[in-house]
């Protein structure tokens, strides 16, 4: 069993800054966990406390069932692959893979074994005898990933593999790290700022800020039920729209108004805002042109300022009532700048937060 985890972890450095108040996280045993933030959100902090390249300045760390405060790296049995690939350029990709299984003094023949179990599984097998510089970009990822496998380690931890590569190499590259996920049946903890990444990745998400924890769901949770407004502005793209709006009493629901629209919903969780400013998110795909989507009081007609086409679909950058909106619209729908168009927005896909607290309201 190699689940982890952090119960209570502070990670202060020596100059007193602290980065990781107070984290609290189980990792369950071969699950793909993510984690996802902005740059000095402490993820990477996080990430390296497990490996034990950072110590931890309070509570608890477990590997399986083992505290690991105190336990050197090279005894964690982990594996991490690093953004920049750090291979030695001197050295054959098979020589790469196998350093690390002959200072731990492997026998040749289970080193043979191994690495050309890990090449045929990462398609590597053509260039093992190749050096790293005669290797694509996503070539020497994959033996990076490699070198890692060969360890068997029970834990794989991914510190944003992937930022280095080009769109359509990551694209190909995500598709084969799940897949290697699979195919091991390890404990993968894997580090990264891209959202999308994060969501077609990920088992679970860690959404992390100030090195604390937001958010920690699956991918659809995170989406449709985002706990707050940080949450919800960076899971999603176009992020979601936040609109000031005032709660009324409308019989036996509410109304959430702003300009001229009066958007209904029967949710009782609004009834102590009646009369109160909320924010209302609404996600850019939750506005609909089609006229089988409009009824009374959800409708709304805006001003277009920008329109960026993007083959299928368009996005319509809107003003309504001084709010500005992005919304995703099929092409065939689309206007152009300058123009005014209707919209429908979606009722059953309305967010509502809590100004003051930024905590989520309803959904």
């Amino acid at each position: 069993m190699a689940g982890i985890s952090f119960r209570h972890v502070v990670k202060t450095y020596d100059n007193g800054v602290t980065v990781v108040p107070d984290l609290n996280l189980e990792i369950k045993d071969k699950e793909f966990v993510v984690l996802v933030g902005p740059s000095g959100c402490g993820k990477s902090t996080t990430l390296r406390m497990i490996a034990g390249l950072e110590s931890v300045s309070d509570g608890e760390l477990y590997i399986g069932d083992k505290l690991m405060n105190k336990v050197p790296p090279k005894s964690r049995n982990i594996a991490m692959v690093f953004q920049s690939y750090a291979l030695y350029p001197h050295m054959s990709v098979y020589k790469n893979m196998a350093f690390a299984l002959e200072l731990a003094k492997t026998p040749k023949d289970e080193i043979d074994r191994k690495v050309k179990e890990a090449a045929s599984i990462l398609g590597l097998e053509p260039y093992l005898e190749r050096k790293p510089k005669a290797l694509s970009g996503g070539q020497r990822q994959r033996v990076a990933l490699g070198r890692a496998m060969v360890r068997n380690p029970e834990v794989f931890l991914l510190d944003e593999p992937l930022s280095n590569l080009d769109a359509k190499l990551r694209t190909e590259m995500r598709s084969q790290i799940s897949k290697l996920h699979k195919q091991l049946g390890t404990t993968f903890v894997y580090v990264t700022h891209d959202q999308t990444e994060a969501m077609t990745m990920g088992d679970r998400i860690c959404v992390m800020k100030d090195g604390i924890i937001q958010q920690y769901d699956t991918p659809q949770n995170l989406y449709d039920y985002p706990d707050n407004l940080f949450v919800a502005g960076f899971i999603g793209s176009p992020q979601m729209n936040f609109i000031d709006a005032t709660v009324e009493k409308a019989g036996d629901g509410f109304s959430l108004c702003f300009g001229e629209a009066r958007i209904h919903s029967d949710k009782k969780e609004l009834e102590p805002y009646v009369g109160k400013t909320v924010v209302v998110g609404i996600r850019p795909e939750d506005f609909h042109a089609e006229k089988q989507f409009f009824s009374e009081g959800n409708v709304i007609d805006a001003y277009i300022d920008l329109d960026e086409m993007m083959g299928s679909e368009s996005y319509l950058y809107i003003n309504y009532a001084g709010q500005k909106m992005i919304t995703r619209v099929p092409a065939r729908y689309a206007r152009k700048a300058d123009e005014n168009i209707s919209l429908a927005i979606d009722l059953d896909k309305v967010h509502v937060f809590d100004k003051d607290t930024e905590k989520a309201v309803c959904h």
